[in-house]
C-alpha cells in the first residue's frame, strides 16, 4: 500500500483539495485498495474545522467531494507513516523539515514538482483571496496529481487499470 500525505498550513484549502483530486484519480484507475490518501496541516489554528467553503464549492463544480474532510495538524508518526509528503509550498517543507527525523526526509517534496503543465514551485495560497485564487489551486492540483500518479505507475509502485 502506498501512502501520500498532502501538506498546507492550516488544512483547508490546498492540502485537501489534492487530497480530494489524488483519491478521485486513484479511484478512477482502480486503485483505491492500494493507496492511503490523506492531508493536513502544518499549523493547528484550523483544526477540527471543514475545508474552507469556497474550496469545497470550487472543488464540487468539478466533481470532488471534500464534504467529510476535517482539518488536522500534521503529527511525528506521519514521518514514518507515509511514503509520500507533498508540500504545497517552500514554507511547509521547511516546516515539516524541522521537525521531521533525519531518515524520513527524502520523503518530502514539492507536490507541483509532478506538473506537467505549469512551471511554478508553489500552489499559492487562496485563503485571503477570491474565487481566482481557488480555481488555480484545483487546476495546479490536478495537473501535479496526474503526473504523480504517472510517476508512480511509471516506477511500477502501482498498476492502474485506465489513467
Amino acid at each position: 500500500m502506498l501512502r501520500v500525505l498532502f501538506v498546507c498550513a492550516g488544512n483547508i484549502c490546498r492540502s485537501p483539495t489534492a487530497e480530494a483530486v489524488f483519491r478521485k484519480l486513484v479511484e478512477k484507475a482502480g486503485l483505491a485498495s492500494e493507496f492511503e490518501i490523506d492531508s493536513a496541516g502544518t499549523e493547528g489554528y484550523h483544526v477540527g474545522e471543514h475545508a474552507d467553503s469556497r474550496a469545497i464549492a470550487c472543488a464540487a463544480a468539478r466533481g470532488y467531494d471534500m464534504s467529510a474532510h476535517i482539518a488536522r495538524k500534521v503529527r511525528p508518526s506521519d514521518f514514518s507513516h507515509y511514503d509520500y509528503i507533498l508540500a504545497m509550498d517552500w514554507k511547509n517543507i521547511n516546516e515539516l523539515r524541522r521537525y521531521a527525523p533525519p531518515e524520513q526526509l527524502d520523503k518530502m517534496q514539492l507536490l507541483m514538482r509532478f506538473s506537467t503543465s505549469y512551471d511554478v514551485s508553489e500552489v499559492p495560497d487562496p485563503y485571503y483571496g477570491n474565487t481566482d485564487g481557488f480555481q488555480k489551486v484545483l487546476l495546479y492540483c490536478e495537473d501535479a496529481c496526474h503526473g504523480l500518479l504517472s510517476v508512480l505507475t511509471k516506477k511500477g509502485l502501482c498498476r492502474p487499470k485506465t489513467l
